[in-house]
């Protein structure tokens, strides 16, 4: 199947790309990405656009790598739980 394309206009920039996100996914991520953006550009006033993507960039990679861990930390979680059910008797 083939993935559909996208052109946006995000902070001002024109993109395109494929992918098979949902377009709901897609205009969320826009959303989040413009949304982020603003907030900073208020705090940062006199800092260049590519610093703030700069910014903007390792604050959400901050957060995936703690939902990551969070969610290992959750999967090792659930292991334990399991294994004890399996050896629990009934």
């Amino acid at each position: 199947m083939k993935m559909p394309g996208y052109t946006l206009n995000i902070l001002g920039l024109e993109v395109s790309f494929k992918t098979d996100a949902p377009p709901e996914r897609v205009n969320k991520a826009k959303a989040l990405l413009e949304d982020r953006f603003r907030v900073l550009e208020e705090r940062g006033r006199k800092l260049s656009k590519e610093k703030l993507l700069i910014y903007l960039s390792l604050s959400l990679a901050d957060e995936y790598l703690v939902l990551k861990d969070k969610q290992k930390q959750m999967e090792i979680q659930l292991a334990k739980l399991l294994d004890r059910l399996d050896n629990e008797e009934i």
